[in-house]
C-alpha cells in the first residue's frame, strides 16, 4: 500500500486515483513508480523518497550517520539537526529528516539516497531496495564525500579487524613460530548427527553448520554443539570460522561475532559480578563510539549475533552455582557463569546463535541443541592435504609420508590433528637440528609422541655447534632439564587435581623457573582472566602428560596418590567436585556416568602407563631411582589387572549362534589403551584370559584408528577364532592396517560406518584371503567404490567360509555390482548379501538375477535403493522362478512399476519358498497390487509382500489379500 502525505507536492483526488507534481507537471503516481523501478527516469529522487517513505522509516535504524554527512556537505544546518534530534522515537526522527531533506530539493534527496548506498554496512537492509530502484548517483553527487559515522557499523568493522588479526596465525607447538592459518588449515571430517549420534550426513562447508535445511534436530534450539576427542580440531575449526567471518567469507548473516573460551569462566571469583554488556565488550572488543547504542542494537536484533564458546568441558567452579540467582535482565550484573548459562539457555539474547564445543562424553541438554556435530579427525586425503600445507619442501614431505606409510601405528596417531601436528613438528626439528631425520620405526605409543615433543622443546636451550649438526641424546636432554620437568609437572598436577587449566602469575612464579625455561614452549600466556597475566599449557593433553611425569618423578608418591586419577575416572562420588554443576546442561544427574568429562584424567592415566613401561626404564631412571620405578610399576600393573578383571565381570553377555558375546563400553577402550601404553605382553595375555568370550562388540565406542593398535596388542594373544564388531566408530584405513596381528583370529569382522576406502578393503582382502576363516564381513556405509567391490568379490570367490557380506551405502555402480554378482554366482556357501544404497542399476540387477538362478545357499538379498527400473526388476522376478533358497529379497526405494509387479506376481505362482518380498517405495499402483494379491491365492507359503510407500490409497488397499501390506 502507498501512504499519501498531506504535503504541498502531493494531492489526493478520490479513492481511485492520485497525482503528484514533479517539477511543476502533474504525473500519475503509478507511472512514477514504474519509471523509478524500470530506471527509465533516472533522477526523480525527491519522489522516490515520497513513494518509499514508510519503507525508509521502517528500515533506517541509524540517523546520526545521515545527519553527520548532511551537515558535513552543508545540506543541513545545526538547527536542522536539533529539530530532528528532538523526537523521542527513531521512526519519528527518520520522518522529520525525510521532511527536511524533501523540502531542500532534488540534489539533497539524491545525496540522502547516496549515503544509504555508500554506507552499506549501516544500512544493509536497504541494499536490495537500492538495487530494485536501480539507483545510480550523478557525477556531481559522487564527488561528495560520505563518512561512515554509524557506531554500530564501525564497531562491526572493528570486530572484523581484531578477529581477523587475532586468527590470522596458528601458534605452533614450538610457540615461537607462527604459521598462517590459511596455509596451514586442513579440513577435518565433520559429520552432522542425531541426539543418539546416528549420522545425518557430512558437512561439506562451514555454512552447512548454520543451514536450517540440513541437520536440524531441534527447531527451538539455538546452539550448534560440536564435539570430539581431545586434539581432534575443535578449537582450530572455530578459529577458521572466525577468520572467514572477519574476511566476509562466511555467509551466514551474522553481523556480530563474539568468541569466548569456556575455561576463562573458571577464573572469576565467587563474588564477581558483571552485566552482559561488560561480558561482550570488555572480554571481546570495545566500541570506540557510543557503546550504549551498539549494545541497544544488539539487544534489539539478537539474530544478528553469533557466539562461539570453546571447551565447555574445561570449566570448573569451586562454588555452588545454584546459590547465584538467575538473572534474565541484560542490564543487571551477575556472575559471568550465570551469564553464560542464560545465554546458552536463551534467557538472554534469545534468537542469537551459539556454537559450543566440548570433548566427547560431555552431554549437553537436548533443549539447547539445534544441531549436533561430530569431528572425526583427518581422513587419508585430509592428512595428505595437511602434509602439503605443512611441508613446503617436497623432499621433506615425501620423506615424512614414506615414514608414515612404513609405520601404521604412527600413521594412525596422525588421524588426530593435534598428534599429527606434533609428529610433523618433531620430524621437522630433528631433520634440521640433528643427523637423524627419522622418527621411530617401532610400534609408537602416545607416550612416545609426547616424549619426542618434550625433547624438541628442551633441546632448544642446548648449545649448538655451528660447524656440524648435534648428535641427539634423548636421555641427556631429559637429565639436563630434570628440575624444569619437575617444576612443570608440579603445576600441571596442581591444576589437574581441580580440573583447572589456567594458572595465575603467582603460581607460575612459585616454580622458580628461569625466563628461558618459561619460554621453552610448554606454557603460553593467556589473557582470559583480566589484567594480570595468566598461563596455560599449550594443550590439555600436554598438562596431562606433565601430571603423569610429576607422579613418577616425585620420590615419595604413595599408592593412593599414584592411582588418584584412575580413581577419579571410576568413582562417581568425586564427579560433583570436578564437573561444573549446571543441572539443566546435562541429561542426567552430575556424577551419573563416572567417565563423563574425565578425558584429561584418562590421558594422565595413559601417560602414567607409558612412562612406567619397561621400554621407558632407560630414560626414566635418570629422573628417579630405579627402586622407586620398580615399586610404582608393580602398583600400576596390579591395579590394571584387578580393574580389567572387575570390568570383565560387570559386562553384559549374550549367546549368539556359535559365539559368547560381550558388549563393552567406551571405558573399555581406555583400558585397552592403558595396556597398550605399558607394552606389557604379560598384561595383555592375562586380559585375554579373563574375557571368557569370543565375540567383542565395540559399537559406538568412539574408537579411532590408533585404538586398533591397542586392540590388536591385546587380542593377538587370543587362541581361538574371534568375532569383532567395530561398527559406527572412526577407525578408517589406518585402523584396518593396525588390525593386521589379529586377522588370523577374526572369523567375524564388522567395520560399517568407519570411513573405510578402497585402500582399506585391499588390506582386508590381502589378509583375510591368507587365513580363509572369515564368515561375516560388514562394510556398510563406508567410502568404497567399484575398485573395492572387486576386492570383496575376489574374497567371496576365494573364501568358502564367507557367507555374509554387508556392503550397502557405498559408491558401487553396475561395474562393481556385476563383479560381486559373478562371485556370488560361483560361491557355493554365500547366504546373505546386502547391497542397499548403491547404484548398480539395471545392468547390475541383471547380473544379480543370473546369480540368483538355481543358487543353492543364498537366502537373503538386498538390492534396495539401487536405481533399478522395471527392466532390472523383470530380470530378478524371472530369476526367482528358478530359485528355491532365497527367503527374503529387498527391492525397496527403486523405480519398479505395475509391469514389474505383474512379473513378480507370475513368479509367486511358481516360487513357493520365498517368505518376504519387499517392494516398498516404488511406483506400483493398485493395478500392480491387485496382480500380486491374486497371485497369493495360489501361494500360501509367502508371509508378506510389502508395498508401503507406493501410490496406493487406503481405500484401494482394503480390496487386497491381507498379506499385501500397504500401510
Amino acid at each position: 500500500m502507498l501512504r499519501i502525505y498531506n504535503c504541498s507536492e502531493m494531492k489526493l483526488e478520490g479513492a481511485a486515483s492520485a497525482s503528484l507534481t514533479m517539477e511543476g507537471q502533474p504525473c500519475d503516481i503509478t507511472e512514477i513508480i514504474q519509471q523509478v523501478h524500470s530506471g527509465s527516469n533516472p533522477s526523480p529522487f525527491l519522489n522516490v523518497l515520497k513513494i518509499h517513505r514508510e519503507l525508509l522509516v521502517s528500515k533506517i535504524r541509524n540517523t546520526q550517520c545521515l545527519i553527520d554527512n548532511l551537515i558535513k556537505n552543508d545540506y543541513f544546518s545545526p538547527e536542522d539537526a536539533e529539530i530532528a534530534a528532538q523526537f523521542s522515537t527513531q521512526a519519528d526522527k527518520v520522518r522529520k529528516i525525510l521532511d527536511l531533506v524533501q523540502s531542500k530539493g532534488e540534489e539533497v534527496s539524491e545525496y540522502f539516497i547516496y549515503i544509504l548506498h555508500e554506507v552499506s554496512d549501516a544500512y544493509y537492509d536497504l541494499q536490495p531496495w537500492l538495487d530494485e530502484i536501480g539507483f545510480h548517483p550523478s557525477e556531481n553527487i559522487q564527488n561528495k564525500p560520505v563518512v561512515n559515522t554509524d557506531p554500530v557499523s564501525r564497531y562491526r568493522q572493528k570486530l572484523k579487524y581484531e578477529l581477523g588479526r587475532d586468527t590470522k596465525f596458528v601458534m605452533s607447538y614450538a610457540q615461537k613460530e607462527e604459521m598462517l592459518l590459511e596455509e596451514t588449515y586442513a579440513a577435518n571430517l565433520i559429520e552432522l548427527v542425531s541426539y543418539t549420534n546416528e549420522s545425518l550426513g557430512n558437512v561439506s562447508c562451514l555454512e552447512d553448520l548454520f543451514d536450517d535445511r540440513i541437520g536440524v534436530i531441534n527447531e527451538d534450539g539455538e546452539t550448534v554443539y560440536i564435539f570430539g576427542d581431545a586434539g581432534i580440531g575443535k578449537s582450530i575449526l572455530l578459529q577458521k570460522m572466525q577468520n572467514l567471518w572477519a574476511k566476509e567469507k562466511l555467509d551466514i548473516g551474522a553481523k556480530f561475532f563474539f568468541r569466548f573460551r569456556c575455561r576463562m569462566f573458571s577464573c572469576f571469583k565467587e563474588n564477581e559480578a558483571i552485566c552482559l554488556k561488560d561480558l561482550l565488550f570488555k572480554y571481546n572488543c570495545y566500541p570506540d563510539q557510543d557503546p550504549e547504542e551498539v549494545f541497544n542494537h544488539i539487544l534489539q536484533f539478537p539474530h544478528t549475533v553469533l557466539f562461539t564458546f570453546d571447551g565447555f568441558d574445561e570449566m570448573h567452579s569451586d562454588f555452588d552455582l545454584n546459590s547465584i540467582p538467575e538473572i534474565c535482565s541484560p542490564e543487571e550484573p551477575t556472575h559471568p557463569l550465570s551469564l553464560l548459562v542464560c545465554l546458552l539457555s536463551g534467557k538472554l539474547l534469545k534468537g542469537s546463535r551459539k556454537v559450543l564445543t566440548a570433548r566427547t562424553g560431555t552431554e549437553v541438554h537436548q533443549n539447547i541443541i539445534r544441531k549436533k556435530v561430530l569431528l572425526r579427525g583427518f581422513s587419508s586425503n585430509n592428512l595428505k592435504e595437511y602434509a602439503r600445507n605443512f611441508f613446503r619442501d617436497e623432499e621433506c614431505r615425501v620423506l615424512m609420508l614414506n615414514q608414515l606409510e612404513a609405520n601404521p601405528s604412527l600413521c594412525s596417531l596422525c588421524s588426530v590433528p593435534l598428534f599429527c601436528w606434533i609428529i610433523f613438528k618433531c620430524f621437522e626439528h630433528f631433520r634440521s637440528m640433528f643427523d637423524s631425520q627419522e622418527l621411530p620405526d617401532y610400534s609408537v605409543t602416545l607416550t612416545d609422541v609426547f616424549l619426542l615433543m618434550s625433547e624438541v622443546h628442551l633441546s632448544r636451550t642446548l648449545k649448538t655447534d655451528l660447524l656440524k649438526k648435534n648428535t641427539r641424546s634423548q636421555v641427556e636432554t631429559f637429565r639436563t632439564k630434570k628440575e624444569t620437568l619437575f617444576s612443570l609437572g608440579k603445576i600441571a598436577y596442581m591444576g589437574m587435581e581441580k580440573s583447572l587449566f589456567i594458572f595465575d602469575q603467582e603460581e607460575v612464579a612459585s616454580l622458580n623457573m628461569s625466563e628461558q625455561d618459561l619460554h621453552l614452549g610448554f606454557l603460553r600466556t593467556a589473557y582470559d582472566c583480566g589484567e594480570q597475566s595468566s598461563f596455560e599449557f599449550l594443550h590439555l593433553t600436554l598438562q596431562s602428560f606433565f601430571t603423569a611425569l610429576f607422579l613418577i618423578m616425585k620420590e615419595k608418591t604413595g599408592t593412593k596418590e599414584l592411582l588418584k586419577f584412575f580413581a577419579e575416572c571410576s568413582s562417581s562420588e568425586t564427579a560433583s567436585s570436578t564437573c561444573l554443576p549446571i543441572r539443566w546442561l546435562h541429561n542426567g544427574p552430575v556424577g551419573e556416568d563416572p567417565f563423563r568429562n574425565k578425558e584429561h584424567f584418562h590421558f594422565t592415566n595413559l601417560f602414567l602407563c607409558g612412562l612406567l613401561s619397561k621400554a621407558k626404564h632407560k630414560l626414566i631412571r635418570h629422573l628417579i631411582s630405579p627402586t622407586a620405578i620398580k615399586r610404582k610399576r608393580k602398583v600400576l600393573i596390579t591395579y590394571l589387572l584387578e580393574s580389567m578383571k572387575s570390568h570383565m565381570q560387570s559386562l553384559m553377555r549374550a549367546r549368539i549362534k556359535d559365539y559368547k558375546q560381550i558388549q563393552v563400553l567406551p571405558n573399555f577402550i581406555w583400558m585397552l589403551r592403558c595396556i597398550y601404553e605399558t607394552q606389557s605382553e604379560k598384561l595383555a595375555k592375562q586380559t585375554v584370559r579373563g574375557m571368557r568370550a569370543n565375540y567383542i562388540k565395540l559399537t559406538y565406542c568412539n574408537a579411532y584408528s590408533a585404538d586398533c593398535s591397542a586392540f590388536s596388542f591385546v587380542m593377538q594373544h587370543f587362541r581361538k577364532h574371534l568375532g569383532l564388531d567395530l561398527d559406527n566408530n572412526n577407525i578408517n584405513d589406518y585402523g584396518v592396517k593396525q588390525l593386521l596381528p589379529c586377522f588370523n583370529k577374526l572369523a567375524v569382522i564388522r567395520l560399517s560406518v568407519n570411513q573405510i576406502t578402497d585402500h582399506g578393503v585391499r588390506v582386508l582382502y590381502d589378509e583375510l584371503s591368507k587365513y580363509k576363516i572369515v564368515t561375516f564381513l560388514g562394510l556398510y556405509n563406508n567410502q568404497i567404490t567399484d575398485v573395492g567391490a572387486k576386492y570383496v568379490a575376489r574374497l567371496i570367490e576365494e573364501c568358502s567360509s564367507l557367507t555374509y557380506v554387508k556392503i550397502g551405502a557405498n559408491k558401487i555402480t553396475s561395474e562393481g555390482g556385476k563383479c560381486l554378482a559373478l562371485a556370488i554366482q560361483k560361491s557355493k556357501t554365500m547366504h546373505d548379501i546386502g547391497m542397499w544404497g548403491n547404484q548398480v542399476g539395471d545392468e547390475g540387477a541383471k547380473a544379480f538375477a543370473e546369480a540368483l538362478k538355481n543358487h543353492a545357499t543364498l537366502a537373503n538379498v538386498s538390492l534396495a535403493f539401487n536405481g533399478i527400473t522395471t527392466e532390472g526388476g523383470k530380470s530378478i522376478a524371472e530369476a526367482l522362478k528358478h530359485n528355491n533358497s532365497v527367503k527374503i529379497i529387498w527391492l525397496t526405494k527403486n523405480a519398479l512399476d505395475d509391469e514389474a509387479a505383474e512379473r513378480f506376481a507370475e513368479m509367486l505362482r511358481v516360487n513357493k519358498k520365498l517368505a518376504h518380498l519387499w517392494l516398498i517405495q516404488n511406483q506400483i499402483t493398485a493395478k500392480g497390487a491387485k496382480c500380486l494379491s491374486e497371485a497369493l491365492q495360489e501361494n500360501t507359503a509367502i508371509k508378506e509382500v510389502c508395498l508401503n510407500g507406493n501410490p496406493i490409497t487406503q481405500e484401494e488397499a482394503k480390496a487386497f489379500e491381507e498379506r499385501i501390506i500397504c500401510f
